[in-house]
């Protein structure tokens, strides 16, 4: 079931906390053939974000990996470099999020620069746990 995969990214966010502020607690899990592969979150201040750490985590092939991550990835370059950007070089060609970045930098970008480079996205899985989680620490950047 893709829920608890992304319930799993949930948990692996709230260990972000409280280091990763100001940015926002994310959670990502490669999954592939039904089984989490790699998992990461979000890391203190100027270090990677969680779709990086879990990328970082894995060294198989691509082929059939699907990314579960809490929150919109980002797609501009702050202390890291863009995280949609990072999932297209590695080769995923299947990213599930939570919910979208309501910081107007990326609202709906990260997402764009998935979709523009072949990656099928799928928005909305356990929104509203994620978003009640995320809501406090979002737009505080």
């Amino acid at each position: 079931m893709p829920q608890k995969f992304m319930l799993r990214a949930l948990e692996l966010s709230q260990q972000a906390l409280p280091d990763c502020q100001p940015n926002p607690p994310v959670g990502c899990v490669l999954v592939k053939n039904n089984h989490i592969v790699a998992e990461g979150h979000t890391q203190k201040i100027g270090g990677n974000h969680a779709e990086v750490e879990a990328l970082n985590a894995y060294s198989g092939s691509m082929e059939g990996v699907s990314a579960y991550v809490t929150l919109e990835p980002c797609s501009f370059v702050g202390r890291t470099p863009a995280c949609a950007k990072t999932l297209v070089k590695s080769g995923i060609k299947h990213v599930v999020v939570a919910m979208l970045d309501p910081d107007p930098r990326n609202s709906g970008k990260g997402i764009a620069i998935l979709e523009q480079a072949g990656v099928t996205v799928e928005v909305g899985l356990c929104q509203a746990q994620v978003s009640q989680f995320l809501g406090p620490y979002l737009g505080k950047s």
